[in-house]
């Protein structure tokens, strides 16, 4: 009798196990869904304080990786909405490129479906600034930022 009740009780141990490592199998594999939309929702609900310059992340036909278009002007406080038409890309102002600018944005995460969004908030002192996708950038994914104030 006894050993029939340790019996039961491994069992539903042992089922009380799987399902627990279940759940936390979809809690994992859900969580970069939940990131993902984090994401473009946090960068396209931005509070805007100047103009907002859409930039198209492409993949063309042909294979081309462009940014569109490619030589911006923005003034302090303007949005540079940079939206993803095709392909994967990601935008960064690289510090080697960029000498002496201390107030360069991260590089953005990699947008992956059409109609991600990451916006970026001008706030760099003004001047010229140069910016590309970061695994595109050799293949003349690049663009250019001029700043006013």
């Amino acid at each position: 009798m006894k050993l029939m009740n340790l019996a039961v009780l491994l069992g539903v141990g042992m089922l009380a196990a799987c399902s627990g490592s279940d759940a936390a199998q979809n809690t994992a594999e859900d969580a970069p869904v939940a990131a993902a939309e984090t994401t473009e929702a946090a960068s396209s609900e931005a509070p805007v304080a100047g103009d907002v310059i859409v930039v198209k992340m492409i993949t063309d036909d042909q294979g081309n990786n462009i940014f569109e278009p490619a030589n911006i002007e923005a003034k302090q406080g303007d949005v540079l909405r940079f939206t993803l038409e095709s392909g994967v890309h990601n935008v960064s102002f690289p510090a080697d490129q960029n000498a002496g600018a201390s107030d360069l944005p991260a590089a953005s995460p990699y947008l992956q479906a059409p109609g991600q969004t990451h916006d970026i908030t001008v706030t760099m002192a003004a001047g010229d600034y140069k910016f590309q996708c970061d695994p595109h950038a050799a293949l003349g994914m690049v663009g250019t930022l001029k700043v006013t104030q």
